[in-house]
């Protein structure tokens, strides 16, 4: 095994839940460098912008140190992990349900990059049911949603609902 793997963790974290935070931690402890990549997220409308997504991913980030970076993409993944020198792209499964786009996914993924290996990570029993969509449903009904993200991404979720006038 080489130390000096790359990994590129992707997606669009809109909003980054506690589950995409234990993937991180999971991660750190496989490969020295994880790169959280950021999409633009041109298929999905998101709730926050790009900009707000790679803030709130960083302040998530700043615990892991200097292993952990934040960077935004658009385009191709492949082209954004092949430019980082990546070697593995970490892909979180939560259920049974996410496996098959997850599988047909990494295919893909090998096709466009031989040399990348995808490595599925779970996130703990307590966060697999967590999703940011489900997040940004029940913020946006008046819930509290202190138990599926940290503080700061709470905060930014309050701010949002109120600037939005959905409170």
């Amino acid at each position: 095994m080489t130390t000096d793997v790359i990994a590129v963790y992707p997606g669009t974290f809109d909003p980054m839940t506690l589950g995409h935070e234990d993937v991180v931690r999971r991660a750190t402890q496989l490969f020295p460098k994880v790169i959280v990549a950021v999409a633009a997220g041109h298929h999905k409308k998101a709730l926050f912008s790009l900009a707000e997504r790679i803030e709130m991913a960083r302040a998530v980030a700043e615990p892991f140190g200097g292993c952990v970076t934040v960077e935004s993409f658009s385009g191709l993944l492949r082209d954004f992990v092949v430019e980082r020198g990546g070697k593995a792209m970490v892909r979180g499964l939560r259920a049974v349900t996410d496996f098959d786009y997850e599988f047909q996914l990494a295919g893909m993924n090998r096709s466009l990059m031989p040399e990348v290996e995808t490595v599925f990570l779970t996130p703990s029993d307590k966060y697999q049911f967590i999703s940011s969509t489900f997040v940004r449903e029940i913020a946006m009904l008046g819930g509290e949603v202190d138990k599926f993200v940290s503080p700061h991404v709470q905060e930014r979720l309050a701010a949002k609902v109120r600037s939005l006038g959905r409170e």
